[in-house]
């Protein structure tokens, strides 16, 4: 775990994971490969900023040659890869950047990995950061296994699949030491506001409406962030290649009871709620079976929901400096 490269490491779910290798681990240095898009936040880091072990180098995935650069000027023992287009309904208005980054830019990060890592397989890891969308869509019971077909059911997610396979096919076809990794819903700090948790935070403290597709009644497993990086780590250190891993919080809740939860603890009347027409190919339900990790990895989520909710919305309360600019 020496020397690892994170990409996406401004993002979200990114820079969770550089705080948390930073703080917890002495025995790694981590360079962070972003290109800032909308999403991605220096601010995020400013925690570990003046870290000598975290280094920052703005590129894009999809660049070989600055991606091949990257490699050539460090010695990678690992690569993380968070790097991704990840937001449903842009994807549904805008496919293609989705297509060219989630999949075109994981195949140079393998191909690039793979020629310069050709006669040490065994002392490297490639995690390749995915998402339980991929499997599509569950009926009212039934959790997601990691055999669990692929089915993807929007542009994102079939843009996920598709990096899913390519890591895979890089294992079958090469040897090469990748690890899949799907995840349920993340939350918690530095959440960019379009997501689910962090709009109906904000836009309550903002007495604006709070928008809810369709019902409401679409159910997600949600999975507090530090919990995502702990299970990351696990891998990193301990998981096998050619593998996936299944990474879950075991709190299926559903859209309009977290919205009414928030609400409640920020004081905000229900009239605030706007139910709005349901996203195109809205998945229903969603739900994690992480029993694989847990017995051979031994991760376990340790956040249950409404610890974490509490603690999240707690962070967006103190933290407006950080969101208010975003929006």
């Amino acid at each position: 775990m020496k020397n690892i490269l994170v990409t996406g490491g401004a993002g979200f779910i990114g820079s969770n994971f550089v705080i948390h290798m930073i703080k917890n681990r002495s025995d790694c240095r981590i360079v962070n490969y972003d290109l800032l898009t909308y999403a991605g936040n220096l601010d995020n880091l400013n925690e570990v900023k003046n870290d000598p072990r975290c280094s920052f180098v703005k590129g894009d995935i999809c660049d070989p040659s600055a991606v091949k650069k990257l490699f050539d000027d460090n010695n990678f023992d690992a690569v993380v890869h968070f790097a991704a287009e990840s937001h449903v309904d842009k994807s549904i208005t805008g496919p293609a950047q989705f297509v060219t980054t989630n999949v075109l830019g994981t195949q140079i990060l393998l191909q690039t990995a793979k020629e310069l890592w050709e006669n040490n397989f065994n002392t490297k890891r490639f995690i390749h950061v995915s998402t339980d969308e991929v499997y599509g869509t569950l009926g009212e019971t039934g959790s997601f296994t990691e055999s669990t077909p692929l089915a993807p059911n929007s542009p994102y997610s079939a843009s996920k699949a598709g990096s899913d396979l390519l890591a895979r096919a890089y294992f079958e076809t090469f040897g090469f030491p990748s690890i899949i990794t799907r995840c349920s819903n993340n939350y918690g700090p530095y959440q960019f506001p379009e997501k689910l948790i962090p709009l109906m935070i904000t836009n309550a403290l903002n007495d604006k409406p709070l928008p809810v597709y369709g019902d409401g009644q679409n159910v997600r497993d949600w999975l507090y962030v530090q919990d995502h990086c702990r299970a990351i780590e696990a891998v990193l250190g301990r998981g096998a290649p050619g593998q996936v891993y299944n990474i879950g919080g075991n709190n299926e809740k559903r859209n309009i009871d977290i919205v009414q939860l928030i609400l409640t603890a920020l004081g905000k009347p229900y009239r605030l709620i706007k139910f709005v027409p349901d996203r195109l190919g809205h998945d229903r339900r969603y739900a994690i079976d992480a029993s694989k990790i847990k017995s051979e990895l031994g991760w376990e989520p340790s956040v249950n929901f409404e610890t974490g909710i509490r603690d999240t919305i707690k962070w967006y309360l103190a933290n407006e400096w950080w969101w208010k600019k975003l929006r």
